[in-house]
């Protein structure tokens, strides 16, 4: 997703996309000894790690001798903040040896491991090569993390992990009612990205109506800069600012018909409203030339440089675009520019969802140590370490005090302060994976926004695509409760 990354929280899931996906949603009963029980049955597989005596400090029951393996994806986050939780996890068990990797190619490099029930601890399954959360639940590949929700916090015993996230976490690790399979550890806002520098000196404010977003547009064009760019390698990255705007113009109720994949979700006049105004941006030649082939690097590149105004993102670029964005730059972010006050939900409603979401196999050989690790990186300790080392905010409900905040991060907190409840989250983009960025990214958006299709033509080949997966019984598929 990019980013997940993922970013990505990129990617798109999530942060990725590409890199996150972002960017970038998470069986047994709390005793984990149980939970290890079931987790072995099914055939061939790594040796379970003994359970450990669970204690006040060690309140999962992590094996102090055991071995963890922890697989994190090299994306937009790098890989510090997850070294230095890592020496925590060390400190703590002196006599444990810890494995720890950072790749790229989550899923050429790990779903081999899955298929042959040795895979490692912990995963942070992001980025281009993000396995299928979707799949993986439906095959129940993943352990349920209740078990670590429940857990006294590492900063308070007094208070269940599952206490101190920030709101929506546990529900987007959800799929299909109570059990818990994905921690998503980045909070990621998506947007759309600028500089509020180049904005000033178009001697204009952000635009909160589509008119307006036009004539932003339009002054940016006579001064030689376009209005928008975006990963034209990898559309799905459209969606951060598009998706959102479609909430806001028709309400909430048509997001989650997409995400349900109901018939004719598409169809709904909000959704052809929006797409409508992108595709007067590519008419009215306000995106950058050449966008259809940059990949989201380039173009998060020719935007700092100030190509363009406008890109849509997730709040991994302000690092993953650090070494190219100028220090002057001022990098900020908004909630999508409405159509006009017609609009169901007011100016200022956002996506603001987990990103880097990060799994603990059902098969692992030490479940109890995975997410051991997981709830040190929810301690306030390693969130503020990850937001002050990488600009963004984590799933842990705190963390900023006493940090001297970016600009991006500062104008991504200042967003959610403004959007408050009207915080929207498709998830499409974690329940169909390929869906979201082969058709509607690639074939659908990606070709509209290049002018090879009219909106019209877009949503019929997207609302297809939709029904295709709808009817295909090899996926398994996934409603709002």
């Amino acid at each position: 997703m990019g980013s997940t990354e993922h970013h990505g929280g990129e990617g798109v899931g999530r942060r990725d996309l590409i890199k996150r996906s972002a960017a970038l949603g998470l069986v047994a009963a709390p005793g984990m000894g149980l939970l290890s029980a079931c987790a072995s049955s099914g055939g061939s597989g790594q040796d379970k790690a003994k359970t450990g005596k669970k204690t006040a400090k060690n309140p999962l029951g992590v094996n102090e001798t055991a071995k963890m393996e922890f697989v994190l994806f090299d994306g937009g986050f790098g890989k510090e903040y997850a070294q230095d939780a890592v020496k925590v996890y060390q400190k703590d068990f002196p006599k444990a040896t810890v494995k720890f990797s950072a790749t790229q190619k989550i899923q050429s490099t790990l779903q081999p491991r899955f298929n042959q029930g040795n895979p490692p601890d912990l995963i942070d399954n992001s980025g281009a090569e993000q396995m299928d959360m979707g799949v993986l639940v439906g095959k129940n590949q993943l352990a349920d993390l209740t078990p670590l929700l429940d857990a006294p916090s590492y900063d308070d015993p007094n208070k269940k992990v599952r206490d101190t996230l920030r709101p929506g976490i546990v529900e987007m690790g959800q799929f299909d009612g109570k059990p818990v399979w994905i921690l998503y550890y980045a909070y990621t806002v998506y947007g759309v990205w600028y500089s509020q520098k180049a904005l000033d000196s178009l001697d204009a404010t952000y635009p909160e109506t589509w008119d307006e977003m036009l004539k932003v547009c339009e002054k940016a064009k006579k001064k030689g800069m376009a209005g928008w760019t975006y990963a034209g390698k990898y559309p799905y990255y459209v969606p951060f600012s598009l998706y959102p705007m479609i909430g806001k113009v028709g309400g909430r109720e048509v997001l989650d018909a997409i995400d349900n994949l109901e018939p004719n979700a598409w169809k709904h006049p909000a959704v052809k409203a929006c797409f409508e105004a992108y595709y007067e941006l590519y008419k009215k030649g306000y995106i950058l030339k050449g966008t259809p082939g940059l990949d989201h690097i380039q173009s998060q590149t020719a935007w700092a440089k100030g190509k363009a105004l406008f890109i849509p993102n997730g709040s991994w670029v302000e690092n993953e675009s650090a070494n190219v964005i100028p220090a002057d730059f001022d990098l900020a972010v908004s909630a999508p520019t409405g159509i006009d006050s017609s609009d169901k939900m007011p100016f200022g409603t956002i996506w603001a969802s987990g990103g880097e979401p990060f799994i603990v196999p059902a098969k692992a050989a030490n479940a109890e140590g995975g997410m051991e690790q997981l709830r040190i990186m929810l301690s306030e300790a390693s969130s503020k370490n990850f937001t002050a080392k990488v600009k963004s905010l984590t799933a842990y409900n705190g963390g900023t005090s006493g940090i001297s905040l970016t600009p991006g991060l500062k104008s991504g907190v200042a967003a959610l302060q403004k959007a408050g409840s009207n915080v929207v989250n498709p998830r499409i983009q974690d329940w169909y994976v390929q869906l979201q960025k082969e058709k509607i990214g690639v074939a659908g958006l990606g070709e509209m926004m290049a002018g090879r299709l009219t909106p019209a033509e877009a949503i019929r080949k997207i609302q297809g695509f939709a029904d295709e997966a709808a009817k295909d019984t090899s996926i398994k598929h996934y409603k709002h409760q």
